[in-house]
């Protein structure tokens, strides 16, 4: 072999970008995907937008869409927040109370999300709220988002996902969730993130926070 038949030829490394890169230009092009699938069912309406005209707005192709989005209510009803979510949950200290790491928490996600990411969930939500189409798919989405806080509440109480008080709690969180995300869906002008921490304060008592450290140091007894 010549030494410039050698030099020719490709590395496995020059072939193809690293790992990491490769996951997040699939992320930027999901992301590509489903804001200009989001504005279209905004603009023209869900049932008037075919999966080939978000393609072309995208700038891919369809088979591209469908490799990132299995089908039509895929594209809004997918949310890959929960992992930030989550994320943020278990970065808040062990000694704050279990509702105020539950406000920081989610007033870290939203924060960290820019201006077009918000944008993005809003039109998720108006969707899911205004076509029938999609309301069986977003109830399994909320009973999911509920299970998660459920899930995550109990484990940081140290009480069992069928308490009471855990019940309790991620249910209330999650009703001022919804509840604030509907007036938003209204009102975009709302800064959801203030507006999410400040109803939740409510919640952020001394006696709840007791009754549920209370429960937790008597677990681990």
């Amino acid at each position: 072999m010549s030494p410039a038949k050698a030099s020719s030829r490709s590395t496995p490394e020059q072939s193809e970008p690293p790992a990491g890169l490769r996951e997040r230009k699939k992320a930027k092009t999901r992301a590509a995907i489903q804001q200009q699938a989001l504005r279209l069912f905004r603009d023209q309406g869900y049932d008037a937008t075919t999966m080939e005209q978000i393609a072309e707005a995208a700038e891919v192709s369809t088979s591209t869409v469908f490799r990132y989005f299995a089908t039509k209510e895929d594209l809004v009803v997918s949310d890959e927040q929960e992992a930030f979510f989550i994320r943020a949950w278990r970065a808040q200290p062990e000694d704050l109370p279990l509702v105020r790491a539950l406000r920081f928490a989610i007033r870290d996600t939203l924060q960290g999300l820019s201006p077009s990411e918000l944008a993005v969930h809003r039109d998720r939500d108006m969707l899911m709220f205004t076509v029938p189409e999609l309301w069986a798919a977003g109830l399994a989405n909320v009973a999911r988002a509920t299970q998660t806080i459920t899930e995550l509440v109990a484990e940081r109480s140290g009480r069992a996902v069928d308490d009471a008080a855990v019940r309790a709690l991620s249910g209330s969180v999650f009703g001022i969730v919804m509840d604030e995300m509907l007036r938003w869906a209204r009102d975009p002008g709302r800064d959801i993130a203030a507006e999410l921490d400040r109803v939740l304060a409510f919640l952020d008592d001394d006696g709840f926070n007791r009754l549920m450290a209370e429960g937790a140091s008597e677990d681990r007894s």
